[in-house]
């Protein structure tokens, strides 16, 4: 597993938090089923990721077996974690699958578990959003446990088992080759958080600029609606 298979993680990464939400069964007795809906644009909230290198010595898919390309861990702002797989699928070079849930824990010093509650899936066929396929959401009962934390300890193993409601059977056995992760924590900021700090330093370039060009106190507004337009920044300049 090399670097060059980390940008398919990203971009699942990216579209993780947009995967359909699974709807509650309205009693005891009916499976859950996940919520037809037409995937929005959504900002991604993950805020770190763990690349590993090593091997899969199990991953099967419904009874079929794979190999996998690459094996990665995202947590999410809100939460959620998802170990994520990218499998060597000859047909289908979007084929991503992640056992995600919210409920992780650490009971010993050296073990991370975590309850699946969802497998998140990506294939060639699923919807797109800027050009990138969008994960469905199977509602599914299991687990995964991590042999190594990977803020403090090398990470040996990890190993996932889980059913989804309709009795597809999801199984992973990573064994890690020795070699440091890659962990990455990722800054979040919302789009409008963005744009206005954009805005404000549009304002303050045109500030400075005033203030080298002398302008007078009278012509000051003036000044910066001016500069501020010759930017593309429409409206009013703060006073």
């Amino acid at each position: 597993m090399t670097m060059r298979f980390c940008w398919q993680l990203l971009a699942v990464a990216s579209f993780i938090s947009m995967a359909p939400a699974a709807a509650a069964p309205p009693d005891g007795t009916r499976p859950l089923v996940p919520v037809a809906a037409e995937p929005e644009h959504e900002e991604p909230d993950i805020d770190m990721y763990a690349l590993m290198s090593g091997k899969c010595t199990t991953l099967r898919i419904a009874g079929r077996d794979f190999t996998c390309k690459a094996v990665a861990y995202f947590h999410s702002q809100q939460g959620r974690a998802h170990f994520t797989i990218v499998l060597d699928d000859p047909r289908d070079a979007s084929h991503i699958i992640s056992f995600s849930g919210e409920n992780g824990r650490r009971d010993q010093d050296n073990v991370y578990e975590l309850l699946v509650d969802k497998m998140l899936l990506n294939s060639k066929d699923r919807p797109r959003v800027d050009g990138l396929p969008v994960p469905s959401a199977e509602p599914s009962a299991g687990s995964c446990k991590q042999i190594g934390i990977i803020t403090k300890t090398p990470i040996s193993s990890i190993s996932c088992a889980a059913t989804t409601a309709n009795g597809k059977k999801y199984e992973l056995q990573f064994e890690s080759d020795g070699s440091p992760i890659t962990l990455r924590k990722i800054r979040q900021s919302s789009l409008t958080e963005e744009k206005r700090r954009a805005k404000k330093a549009e304002q303050l370039e045109c500030r400075r600029k005033a203030d080298i060009a002398k302008v007078l106190p009278r012509d000051w507004t003036a000044f910066v609606i001016r500069c501020l337009a010759e930017d593309g920044e429409p409206a009013k300049a703060e006073q």
